[in-house]
């Protein structure tokens, strides 16, 4: 145990920043399809070693788009099941295959492999480049599969109450899966950095650097 580390409790990993969106909005700026990502055995011994010395209670994988390589996301999660940590956490926006056969069994593999609540990025800026009927088919995979937790994850812009155009579209993605019965997260508001900046620079305070 590192002597400088106290009350270390939560580990999370970025897959990749390799994604399937160009979200305006993003903070991290352009993106491309494919990428360099992380070893996910290597990743897997770090849960263990960690896990063996902190009281580790939630793990979380992101990216870019953490399910163009799901293989390195089941590794994680299935040692982070081993090693006894409750909470483990996936964000995804969904859309990393057209095949539905392929998007069945990736929803199958991540609860096999011990993901247990997962937040789905689905909003006005995400549904600009990634077609809704691929993640609503990922999400009805995900339920058939057995998914202990499953929110709705939105970016809002300027806050959730506000009425710009891509807040009322992204209450009309919302209202499409709370229809099937998902809800939403708390979400999140959108940061002037990267992509939101460079798109988005007339709803953020004049004075923003």
């Amino acid at each position: 145990m590192n002597k400088y580390i106290n009350n270390l409790n939560r580990i999370e990993f970025m897959i990749t920043l390799a994604c399937t969106g160009r979200c305006k909005h993003c903070s991290e700026g352009e993106h491309h399809f494919s990428g360099e990502h992380i070893d996910g055995n290597i990743a897997a011994q770090i849960v263990r070693r960690i896990s063996e010395n902190y009281d580790i209670k939630s793990l979380m994988t992101f990216g870019g788009e953490p399910l163009l390589y799901p293989e390195e996301v089941y590794k994680i999660h299935a040692v982070a099941r081993e090693m006894g940590i409750s909470k483990r956490q996936m964000i995804t926006n969904g859309f990393f295959s057209r095949d539905t056969e392929k998007i069945q069994l990736v929803a199958q593999k991540l609860i096999d492999n011990g993901v247990n609540d997962i937040l789905l990025s689905a909003d006005a800026f995400h549904q600009e480049s990634i077609p809704l009927e691929p993640v609503m088919t990922f999400t009805k995979a995900l339920i058939k599969a057995g998914i202990h937790r499953l929110r709705v994850h939105p970016a809002w812009l300027v806050d959730s109450q506000s009425d710009n155009p891509y807040n009322i579209k992204t209450r009309e993605i919302l209202n499409e899966f709370l229809n099937m019965g998902i809800e939403e997260s708390s979400g999140n508001i959108i940061f002037p950095s990267g992509n939101a900046l460079k798109y988005l620079k007339e709803y953020f305070d004049s004075d923003t650097p």
